[in-house]
């Protein structure tokens, strides 16, 4: 298969992900049910029940009113190898705003709740806090599957099956890094070949991005990697606010950093750019981590 081939293929397969059935249960709320990717590790990737829920909440509500926020925690685990049920309350609808909660569900029990704000396009104050400068070009970069010898096979292979195109500005931390420890890291990102251009799904992809690589500015930090052994690393809430409009199919950079951990939580914030320097949307995510004790 070629390079073009397989690229196109990867991001067909995100798009069978974010489209979902749905049946009308009642009037004040929607059923929509969708396929799981499958993973190495036998749990639901958080990006991909983040753009779900999304996706559901945005098909109770006129294309005119897109979402500017999201909150919402990880319950529990959910099974790769499962569909997922999400039901979506229609909480509000006023003249400018509505709101949303969608619940995912898997065995009748809820994985991940979401409350989502959409609203109509509105002139008002702007400004932005610039892109950092003295960022390399994602071209002169090498992409992470091509970092990653040493790395068991299936690991390897899922950095090679995803949509989205990574490239680490440093080294990637799936193995130990050789890079100064910070609580900082940026990454350029995009999908691999073209997506539709329905402004829905290009939103509910970025919230799929907005879950890969957060993390790891609180691993960086304390020179944690992904293939330490005994590590325990799970997200606990994410939170997301869509700025501008942009395309997941050009290149974005994800500006990182991690303000704090204690307690066995880190909080990691990050900034998304357009190539062009427009700051796109803003993420915060707090994780549950777990260091095995080092000599």
């Amino acid at each position: 298969m070629s390079a073009e081939n397989h690229a196109a293929r990867t991001v067909e397969q995100l798009l069978d992900v974010l489209d979902l059935d749905t049946t009308q249960a009642r009037t004040t709320e929607d059923i929509f049910t969708g396929a799981s990717h499958p993973m190495p590790s036998g749990r639901i990737y958080g990006g991909q029940v983040l753009a779900q829920s999304l996706i559901a909440a945005e098909r109770t509500l006129p294309e005119d009113r897109p979402v500017h926020s999201m909150h919402g925690y990880f319950l529990r685990a959910g099974d790769a190898t499962q569909g997922i049920t999400i039901a979506v309350d229609r909480i509000h609808d006023g003249r400018s705003f509505s709101t949303r909660r969608s619940q995912a569900y898997q065995n009748g029990v809820p994985i991940f709740s979401m409350i989502a704000s959409f609203q109509d396009e509105d002139p008002g104050v702007e400004h932005a806090e610039a892109m950092p400068s003295g960022i390399p070009d994602p071209e002169t970069l090498v992409p992470d599957e091509d970092r990653v010898d040493g790395l068991p096979a299936g690991t390897t292979r899922m950095l090679s099956e995803r949509a989205a195109d990574i490239r680490h500005i440093d080294h990637p931390l799936y193995l130990p890094s050789p890079d100064e420890k910070v609580p900082r890291q940026g990454v350029w990102m995009r999908m691999r070949a073209p997506m539709p251009d329905d402004p829905r799904l290009h939103r509910a992809a970025l919230a799929y991005l907005s879950d890969m690589t957060i993390q790891e500015s609180i691993l960086r930090a304390h020179g944690v990697f992904w293939a330490l052994p005994g590590l325990k690393v799970a997200s606990l809430d994410h939170a997301m606010w869509w700025h501008r409009p942009a395309r997941v199919d050009e290149w974005l950079l994800y500006v990182q950093e991690s303000p704090n951990a204690r307690g066995g939580r880190g909080l990691a914030t990050g900034r998304i750019y357009a190539r062009d320097g427009a700051l796109v949307a803003s993420v915060a995510q707090e994780i549950m981590i777990r260091v095995p004790a080092r000599d």
